[in-house]
């Protein structure tokens, strides 16, 4: 009787246990206080879940109900506490069916307040990737399509390595966190703008080198290239204030930073350090506030979209064989 006793309480104890590390969980990920934009953003979707989510959107587009994955997304990361390691994928199946069968949003999710959190994370990271534009291949005419319209930040035809390395540490200048994914290349290979956007800044930083970050049409995401080539660290043709298509060469891989002088190799292994900011609020850009998220499997999952480059003829350049146009790029003046 005794050990039943024992048995009853130690269950009981352990399910407390386990209902304060969920509630730790979601405390950390779902950090909004009083004001009404979100603080943090801990992204775990997996580059299977975004493959899975992206091919029904894809799927169901023209459709009478059309899917949208940043739904089906939302979905899951409400289910799984935003760790999509510890999602069964065949959730998303289940989820896709019942909206595909006329159910709403609101009958399948359990808590809205979570639901809504991550509906408008995940909307903020990568809202901006799939959606209508048009491309162009060199004598051809402009062809409409849907799907995917980020791509992989290095040019298609050239190899790189990384690893999962966002949180490790960092001691140059001060110790602190590496708030980015290290993509290790050769020297030269011609850097991508993942999305179209504007450039906000461009030239040396100390820490990076040559470096140069974009900043997003709706303003959500700030995208951070550096560590570019010595002497040859940009196109060119670009400059601050400038507006570029996704796919669009900007840059080129290198080894620059960890120096106060300008245009110095001080980095033992050539890359591309690329980090993505994510912003709600314009009071997250710069201070304690900001918001930098993995982007590893953001990175896997783009490698099924990569710019394919050429020399230029009339300058040092690379520029993209296949031309790119989207409507928000005249809608921003490009």
């Amino acid at each position: 009787m005794l050990f039943l006793k024992r048995k009853v309480i130690s269950g009981f104890l352990a399910g407390l246990f386990f209902a304060f590390i969920m509630l730790f969980i979601n405390n950390k990920t779902i950090m909004t206080s009083s004001d009404s934009y979100i603080k943090w953003v801990d992204f775990g979707i997996t580059s299977s879940a975004l493959q899975k989510a992206y091919s029904y959107d894809v799927k169901t587009f023209g459709d009478e109900n059309h899917i949208d994955w940043i739904t089906l997304l939302a979905l899951c990361g409400e289910k799984c506490g935003g760790n999509f390691k510890n999602l069964d994928l065949s959730y998303m199946d289940k989820c896709f069916e019942r909206l595909k069968n006329g159910e709403k949003e609101e009958d399948i999710y359990q808590n809205e307040k979570y639901f809504n959190y991550y509906k408008e994370a995940y909307d903020a990271v990568i809202g901006g990737f799939l959606g209508s534009f048009y491309t162009k291949k060199e004598g051809g005419e402009w062809e409409e399509k849907y799907g995917l319209k980020a791509f992989s930040p290095i040019a298609g035809g050239y190899g790189f390595s990384h690893y999962k390395d966002f949180g490790n540490s960092r001691s140059y200048g001060f110790k602190r966190k590496h708030l980015g994914n290290d993509l290790m290349g050769g020297i030269g290979t011609p850097i991508i703008a993942v999305e179209s956007g504007e450039v906000e800044v461009m030239g040396w930083n100390r820490y990076g080198g040559w470096r140069i970050g974009i900043r997003s049409f709706d303003g959500k995401r700030y995208y951070y290239y550096a560590h570019l080539r010595k002497d040859f660290p940009f196109n060119t043709k670009l400059k601050e204030g400038d507006v570029v298509a996704a796919g669009d060469v900007i840059g080129y891989l290198g080894m620059t930073g960890y120096s106060n002088k300008e245009n110095v190799n001080n980095i033992n292994i050539a890359h591309l350090h690329f980090g993505m900011q994510i912003i709600f609020d314009e009071s997250q850009k710069d201070g304690n506030g900001e918001i930098w998220i993995d982007v590893y499997d953001i990175i896997e999952f783009l490698q099924k979209n990569k710019s394919y480059v050429k020399r230029s003829e009339k300058d040092k350049n690379f520029e993209r064989k296949t031309m790119f146009y989207e409507n928000l790029l005249k809608e921003n003046g490009g």
